[in-house]
């Protein structure tokens, strides 16, 4: 646990804009970067601006594992003509998130200077949606923790181990032991048609600092623990350009090029978790398929996609 001291909401962070617009404008020309010292949600907000230049204030926002159920059903009819700058990309960066939101509508707690939450909207079109929040967070532990290029022979042998793992589908824990771990951050992606296009939203928060937090089941990690240094705009440097660049690639490639990247941080691998459905309540995960699915073994070999269920470890058995 931290002081208070360790987080001061009275002066604005230094996060150097500029440098990461201009670093950032040549993967994704016509982008903006704001930065704000309190939002209700960044995710909430670029939503918002999107389905207003749209035309359609109240066009249905969708996660990207639902869009498979709307095909052929007709999306939103929104009007022509608009500016082109209707779907430029945003990067949107809060200093403090008041009412961030994770998966299933649950709150993100983030305290002002102790975490980086922001947001990226983009036009994307990818062949096919399924394993999105998985490529984003492998581009975000990347960043924040390279590992050693060793190849696939080795991707879950002792010799890689990371500090950052991923539980599916969304949530970056840091590591303490294999299969166990703290929640270090959490992915939130929602989509929302503008035209004939649709704007993708990524929404990211991660802990940096130390700080005192109650009521979280699997514990609180931050990102200082990796690096005693990292500060909030630094953490977003770090990640901001693979992260786009993730998205680029998986526009182009789709997760199936990421499987083995993804084997080496993940978490529920080889761990009995449990799940919120009725007909598959336990399993032993056995990895993810190329679209992104958890592959679960109970009486056969089953697949979750993202979008159906929400997994839990289950809890290690007490000494004795």
């Amino acid at each position: 646990m931290t002081s208070a001291a360790l987080v001061d909401t009275r002066q604005h962070l230094h996060w150097g804009a500029e440098a990461l617009w201009r670093a950032l404008l040549p993967l994704l020309p016509g982008l903006s970067v704001e930065v704000v010292a309190r939002i209700d949600s960044t995710n909430t907000r670029l939503l918002e601006r999107a389905r207003e230049s749209s035309g359609a204030p109240d066009a249905r926002v969708t996660r990207p594992g639902e869009l498979d159920a709307l095909a052929g059903r007709g999306d939103e009819v929104t009007p022509h003509g608009r500016r082109q700058v209707d779907v430029q990309p945003c990067l949107l960066v809060a200093e403090h998130q008041t009412h961030g939101r994770g998966r299933q509508g649950r709150d993100w707690v983030a305290t002002a200077g102790a975490s980086l939450t922001f947001s990226l909207a983009l036009p994307l079109a990818p062949a096919d949606w399924s394993g999105l929040s998985l490529a984003v967070g492998l581009a975000l532990a990347d960043a924040l923790d390279p590992l050693p290029d060793i190849g696939p022979a080795l991707a879950v042998g002792a010799d890689a181990l990371p500090r950052i793992g991923l539980k599916w589908p969304n949530d970056l824990w840091l590591l303490d032991a294999p299969g166990r771990g703290r929640k270090l951050g959490g992915i939130l992606i929602e989509t929302v048609s503008v035209g004939p296009r649709r704007m993708c939203v990524v929404g990211v928060g991660l802990n940096v600092l130390p700080q005192p937090v109650s009521g979280l089941s699997n514990g609180y990690a931050c990102l200082q623990e990796l690096d005693p240094a990292v500060t909030a705009p630094v953490a977003l440097a770090r990640v901001a350009a693979p992260l786009v660049q993730a998205l680029l690639r998986f526009e182009r490639e789709g997760f199936a090029p990421r499987v083995d990247a993804y084997a080496r941080r993940d978490l529920l691998r080889g761990q009995v978790v449990t799940t919120t459905l009725p007909a598959l309540p336990e399993g032993v995960a056995e990895g993810v398929d190329e679209r992104g699915a958890l592959r679960l073994r109970r009486d056969g070999l089953h697949e979750l996609v993202s979008g159906e269920v929400s997994v839990r470890l289950r809890p290690a058995p007490e000494a004795g």
